[in-house]
């Protein structure tokens, strides 16, 4: 299902068709080192974690994280969407780009149009969260009008996070 289209970009749902994407960008070193290592050893790793994680997200919320598409050839390129975490009181802001496709403004383009959903559904405050050592997506969360709050630690976890945050009421 299509959500919305930036200059050159389509954001959608997860299918489980996109299980060799999500075997992909899950293994990367970035979403690794960042995000975490979410276990996904094979596509029925990945099939589940579409199933139990975004997929699951949509039906108990209405949004979570989309596939990130190029226009020209629906070459899936990342995620990015908004997710309602435990642990935190406002929804946020996520994205991941798989490393060949990074630098080009693609993670830029579809949070900035993410942002703008959010607004239409209604959600006046949207935060986002950083590990300390990511400069790249800390400066992404800057240019996009966040703010830094402050830091933020998550339940079952003891990384101590960078909390940025937006109101999207103009």
């Amino acid at each position: 299902m299509l959500i919305f289209e930036t200059e050159r970009l389509k954001l959608r749902w997860l299918e489980v068709s996109d299980q060799e994407f999500i075997f992909k960008l899950l293994n990367e070193p970035g979403w690794i080192n960042y995000i975490g290592d979410k276990g996904i050893r094979s596509l029925e790793d990945a099939k589940n974690y579409i199933l139990t994680g975004p997929r699951k997200m949509y039906e108990q919320v209405g949004f979570g994280l989309f596939v990130v598409e190029l226009k020209e050839d629906q070459l899936p390129v990342g995620l990015c969407g908004l997710i309602k975490r435990d642990g935190l009181e406002d929804v946020d802001i996520g994205y991941a780009f798989l490393a060949q496709h990074q630098s080009k403004g693609y993670a830029f383009e579809s949070a900035k149009g993410t942002l703008e959903y959010a607004r239409k559904l209604g959600l006046d405050r949207i935060v986002a969260i950083t590990t300390k050592d990511n400069a790249s997506s800390s400066k992404l969360l800057e240019k996009l009008g966040m703010a830094f709050e402050g830091y933020v630690t998550l339940p079952q976890d003891d990384e101590e996070l960078k909390l940025y945050a937006i109101n999207t009421v103009q």
